[in-house]
């Protein structure tokens, strides 16, 4: 009876010593009400950093940012929201699962007039923070106007004007001192004496009364004409200050030539302008210069971008050593030079053979090619990868790093294609809501992206790439979920992507390329059999 007891108290202690298993806990979508893209951005929705645990997001100027609601905060499957007391306007309300606009939003309002904390308890805690930055823009333009400084803290505006402006006859042809959507009494286009402080009175978007603000305009003999240049492989915009009223006549030459090109269209808003500069070559220095009322300013240069190709574009340099296991693992670079492409294969080789191989089987007759496949490797399903960076195994899982330096502005990606579709017969193990897809076509999935920072995608997180995240300069993609052959040797066809600009004020630094054979492979989820042929990248500038 007695050892009966102590193996009873034994398996006690196994039971406890047994340790929690790992579920992180990881915010999904996160939502308010006013959210907007970033400054220079294009898509509103939030950046989410699994890594760091951290939510960035905008809002608008129609939005009380210390009462902001929450329409919208999804988390990974069982775990549980606990929101910062200090921070919610009712703490004990705030729901403690995910939700998609509840039916009560005044318990989701929140002050994010700082960042925010919440927990997100699964087995363990994870601490994620919530950082809301809102964007007021108070736009001055007035007629002779050189430049204009706005005081918020202590609501005051103070606009500088030509020498020979009249201070009693101002022409005020905008003046947003409560941001867009706020308000401005009175109506600032009927005041034009501004020999003396002008008196305003200012709310912003959400505020149902107004504060007082004071608006001074003084004569300066500043120079209100200055310019910059910022250069790509094929074009370049001019940008810069004219004064109020002024249009500018911008020139531009190859440098050390005679005659000098007008620019067509030259954009004015205000005391801001700007002057699209194309068809230009790439790594050639020009010459520009700003002329005003027929004063030519200074003359000054700036440098195009050079036409950088693809390293390994042909994807003719592979090798292959074999594993522990006694498999071929294959690499799509030269032996002993530095990786530029790379793959998946060092995951799926841990128990079966690569399923990203060269082949000879190529669009025009010459070197190799690359053959993605989707396999079902014992425990998943693999889909045949090829992507531009460097690949870490995790477990059963993989971490990619997506991105090689790289400073040039393509137009587009040419590469030739063929593609065996097969119909999705796995879905992710860990995702029953991935199974809808069984019985439809694979698809496979190429995609290009210029950024200003390297990509991380762990699939054990389930994460996808961000084609509007913030690091993201321009992006393209190619999908196709039928067979695909053409005219080429071999069946091939040739593909053009073509990239969309989000930001044309913005170096890239990174090039990102990623093709699969399954679209949804990281996900674990694909058909069994289907198989892209891939050759000759190369990066278009026109």
């Amino acid at each position: 009876m007695m050892m009966a007891g102590l193996l009873a108290l034994q398996a006690c202690k196994i039971e406890n010593d047994i340790p929690y298993p790992i579920v992180e806990g990881n915010i999904e979508s996160f939502e308010v009400e006013g959210q907007c893209a970033a400054p220079g951005g294009t898509g509103t929705q939030a950046q989410i950093n699994k890594s760091d645990r951290t939510v960035t997001l905008y809002v608008d100027d129609t939005v009380d940012l210390t009462t902001l609601r929450v329409t919208r905060f999804t988390v990974s499957e069982g775990a549980k929201i606990l929101a910062d007391e200090a921070a919610c306007v009712d703490v004990e309300k705030f729901p403690s699962e995910g939700f998609e606009k509840p039916g009560n939003t005044e318990d989701t309002r929140v002050d994010f007039s700082r960042p925010v904390s919440f927990i997100l308890q699964t087995y363990q805690d994870y601490k994620w923070t919530v950082t809301v930055n809102q964007i007021i823009e108070r736009e001055i333009d007035v007629m002779g106007q050189i430049r204009s400084v706005v005081d918020v803290e202590n609501r005051i505006a103070i606009i500088y004007v030509a020498p020979d402006q009249d201070l009693s006859n101002i022409q005020v042809n905008t003046m947003n001192l409560g941001g867009a959507s706020g308000t401005v009494t009175p109506e600032p286009s009927t005041v034009h004496d501004f020999s003396r402080p002008q008196k305003f009175q200012v709310s912003r978007g959400w505020e149902e009364t107004a504060q007082e603000w004071t608006v001074y305009v003084y004569h300066t003999e500043e120079d209100a004409t200055s310019s910059e240049a910022f250069a790509r492989t094929t074009s370049a915009t001019i940008s810069g200050t004219v004064q109020g009223g002024k249009t500018p006549v911008v020139e531009y030459k190859k440098s050390g030539a005679s005659g000098w090109t007008p620019v067509a269209d030259v954009q004015v808003n205000g005391t801001r302008y700007t002057a699209e500069l194309t068809g230009l070559s790439g790594a050639t220095a020009y010459s520009y210069r700003v002329s005003v009322d027929g004063v030519a300013g200074e003359e000054q240069t700036f440098t195009t971008a050079p036409a950088t190709q693809i390293e390994n574009g042909g994807l003719d340099d592979w090798w292959s050593e074999t594993t522990q296991g006694g498999r071929n693992l294959w690499h799509p670079v030269a032996q002993g030079a530095t990786p530029f492409w790379t793959t998946g294969n060092k995951g799926a080789t841990t128990i079966a053979d690569s399923n990203t191989v060269p082949t000879e089987e190529t669009c025009d007759g010459n070197g190799r090619a690359a053959l993605l496949q989707t396999k079902w490797l014992t425990m998943k399903l693999a889909a045949g990868n090829l992507f531009i960076g460097d690949f870490e195994v995790d477990g059963t899982h993989g971490v990619l790093t997506l991105g090689r330096e790289f400073e040039a502005f393509p137009s587009a990606l040419r590469m030739h294609v063929k593609y065996e579709t097969s119909t999705i017969n796995h879905s992710s193990s860990d995702r029953d809501d991935w199974d809808y897809m069984k019985g439809r076509n694979d698809t496979c999935h190429v995609y290009i992206a210029l950024t200003t920072e390297k990509v991380v995608i762990r699939t054990r997180n389930f994460d996808v790439f961000d084609k509007k995240g913030p690091s993201v300069v321009a992006y393209g993609e190619y999908q196709s979920g039928v067979n695909v052959t053409g005219s080429e040797r071999n069946g091939y066809a040739q593909v053009d992507v073509d990239l969309e600009y989000y930001r044309t004020d913005v170096a890239p630094k990174y090039l990102i390329i990623v093709c699969s054979s399954s679209k949804y492979g990281n996900l674990f989820t694909g058909g069994d059999g289907s198989r892209l042929w891939l050759d000759n990248f190369e990066l278009i500038y026109e």
